[in-house]
């Protein structure tokens, strides 16, 4: 095929945006950006039963949050049914496809006769040479695959493949209410659209020698395949929901990065040298089929987790604020539309956000800066308010209000010279400090958590600190 690289995108729509779906998609959209090409989305939504538009609709918000863009689409194979009828008509016109009239219950009868031989599960041809029709039954369409030879698939990334033709049965492309089928609709489609290279999951190896004879039969120059390989469990089995959250959208709700994710995608099964993180710029500089492995590759959650951290870490504040936001409204700490002073939330997000792997941790622990009030960690408060505290947090307290500069340098100050006063260490006033203020022991620098929270706020927490000690 010359002119510009084509690639799809082609999900069914029974079901939401899945991990497989999704890195399938990535590695089409990197494929494309890298040579230049284009990325066309196609929905093939041939099983009426099982197809539905909230699918749809979750698959293309699943793609949108992750940025994964397609050129083209998205098209559906529901609107072209009239298209692919003409071509199975061309097929049984040529003598290359004919009527099957064999029931549903006749093929399952010889189905489990074979199994009991030992012979392969493939139609035995009863029809195949049919002069005259059944009357009374609504045929199928079967495609006549050659019954001798090999069919060999040239693959991207797993070589050469080598098929027997006789193990391969005269596949169904048009069922009995006369829809078309999955390798029939699939064929003309990317022949339609003009899809060069055809990535998809390996999964669907054993369907490609089926579709090589019929862009054969149709006379169509065959396009490059790459067939990633699959995505595992911890179990070594296929990635299912008893390893964890598989929708791609499950992980919008867990508070993960779409970069993130991103990121861990395309490492389950492409590499360039050690680099574990990349830039979106850098994915569509390095990307190749050359360097995706012929192997399974595991789904480690731990390691995503890892990974969404160094992209909180790494974010930007404003960005990392729009982003905690719908997590604050959801959890109860903010009512949408009364959102704090936004200058305030970036400066207190950016105290967290070495310490959260995913925006929920974050919308947790911005609750004791947002909040009027805390709870104490009973274990915290029994270990650190104390009768011993209580002096010093007076006169912290004294120390604080009449400040004018309330600033970190100046509290720093006022802390040093109490403890100095004192002579106790600065961890003796300090946690005291942070369960009045947080209600736990783990926070930023009490410093930073003081100026963020405020002269009031940390004025009232302290006093109510105080009460608990009398009490």
């Amino acid at each position: 095929m010359s002119g510009k690289i084509r690639v799809r995108f082609a999900p069914s729509p029974t079901g939401f945006l899945h991990l497989g779906g999704a890195r399938t998609a990535l590695f089409n959209m990197l494929y494309a950006k890298h040579n230049n090409g284009v990325f066309v989305l196609r929905i093939e939504d041939t099983d009426r039963e099982r197809s539905t538009d909230e699918y749809i609709d979750a698959i293309l918000n699943g793609m949108k949050w992750l940025g994964l863009d397609y050129d083209e689409g998205p098209l559906r194979q529901t609107d072209r049914f009239d298209i692919y009828k003409k071509y199975v008509e061309q097929l049984i016109s040529e003598g290359k496809a004919y009527h099957c009239y064999c029931s549903p219950e006749e093929l399952e009868a010889r189905r489990k006769e074979a199994m009991s031989e030992g012979r392969p599960l493939k139609y035995n041809g009863k029809c195949r040479n049919l002069k005259e029709p059944a009357a009374g039954v609504n045929p199928v369409v079967r495609f006549r695959m050659p019954q001798e030879g090999v069919t060999m698939v040239d693959d991207l990334i797993r070589g050469t493949i080598t098929f027997e033709n006789e193990q391969l049965d005269d596949l169904i492309i048009s069922r009995s209410d006369g829809t078309p089928t999955y390798n029939l609709t699939v064929v003309v489609d990317d022949v339609d659209m003009g899809i060069t290279h055809i990535v998809r999951g390996d999964d669907h190896l054993n369907n490609t020698p089926r579709q090589l004879q019929l862009y054969k039969a149709f006379g169509y120059e065959v396009p490059k395949f790459a067939h990633l390989p699959m995505i595992l469990g911890s179990d070594k089995a296929r990635l299912s929901k008893r390893h964890g959250a598989t929708s791609v959208m499950a992980y919008y709700d867990m508070g993960y990065l779409p970069e993130a994710l991103i990121n861990y995608l395309v490492r389950l099964g492409w590499s360039y040298g050690d680099q574990e993180i990349f830039t979106s710029e850098e994915l569509v500089k390095y990307f190749s089929f050359e360097n995706v492995g012929k192997a399974a590759s595991v789904f480690n959650p731990e390691k995503l987790l890892w990974l969404n951290g160094q992209y909180i870490i790494n974010s930007d504040p404003e960005k990392l604020t729009e982003l905690v936001i719908p997590f604050l409204v959801k959890d109860g700490t903010v009512t949408e539309g009364q959102e704090p002073d936004r200058a305030w939330l970036v400066k207190a997000v950016e105290t967290l956000q070495e310490r959260a792997k995913t925006l929920i941790e974050l919308a947790a622990s911005l609750k004791y800066y947002i909040a009027e009030d805390v709870e104490f960690d009973e274990k915290a408060k029994k270990k650190f308010l104390q009768e011993s505290s209580r002096n010093l947090l007076n006169e912290l307290k004294e120390g604080l209000s009449s400040m004018d500069d309330f600033s970190e340098s100046k509290i720093e100050e006022l802390f040093r010279a109490i403890c100095e006063k004192h002579e106790v260490k600065l961890g003796k006033l300090a946690q005291p400090v942070r369960v009045a203020l947080t209600g736990g022991t783990q926070s930023p620098g009490i410093f930073e958590v003081l100026d963020v929270v405020g002269k009031e706020k940390a004025i009232r927490r302290i006093e109510k600190a105080i009460e608990v000690i009398g009490n």
